[in-house]
């Protein structure tokens, strides 16, 4: 049985896992006031006849706190790319400078930092939603063994309390990663 209880609550903390790396993407896209490349990252660029992702066009550098680059390894493109850039919704206004493409960062308005905190919190209630769903499907998992009769009704508490324990852990550092977030946005 407890072998059993260890395969569930591994293939459960992997998939909470997945939720926790979903949400850091999430939040490694919103804009703060540092520079990051995971800023443009997911610009996508007409290029080569269809849309491309900017790092498969050229590469991004942070030369400078409130700067990045993109060097831009076919000439051709430099123009598509800061045109991405530009419409990519991100409030950047990129500058070309021969095959490089200077995108400084922008001081955030209190209105602006307002925002994204906002939407910080619906990536992470987001993830809490993933995470309560994983448990869901657990504590289903543990209720079906226990009608086949593959487990007691003692064991069902044993397991269902674990998974409650873990899900709650997750929560946990969800909170941490969005408190986190909010500072780094809010910070000035």
């Amino acid at each position: 049985m407890a072998a059993d209880q260890k395969t569930l609550l591994d293939d459960l903390t992997r998939r909470m896992d997945g939720a926790l790396e979903s949400l850091r993407r999430d939040f490694a896209g919103l804009r703060s006031g540092r520079a990051s490349p995971a800023l443009i990252e997911p610009v996508r660029v007409e290029a080569y006849g269809g849309e491309v992702p900017l790092t498969q066009v050229g590469s991004i550098a942070v030369p400078e706190a409130r700067m990045l680059t993109v060097q831009v390894w076919d000439r051709s493109l430099v123009g598509a790319v800061e045109r991405a850039i530009r419409d990519s919704g991100l409030g950047l206004n990129p500058a070309a400078d021969g095959q490089t493409v200077r995108v400084p960062i922008p001081q955030l308005t209190e209105e602006r930092r307002g925002e994204l905190a906002r939407t910080a919190g619906k990536y992470s209630e987001n993830a809490k939603i993933a995470v309560r769903g994983v448990r869901r499907d657990g504590m289903d998992q543990t209720k079906a063994q226990e009608k086949k009769g593959d487990i007691s009704q003692d064991d069902v508490k044993v397991w269902s309390d674990a998974i409650q324990k873990l899900t709650d852990q997750y929560v946990k550092r969800i909170d941490e990663m969005l408190a986190e977030k909010e500072r780094e946005i809010k910070q000035v």
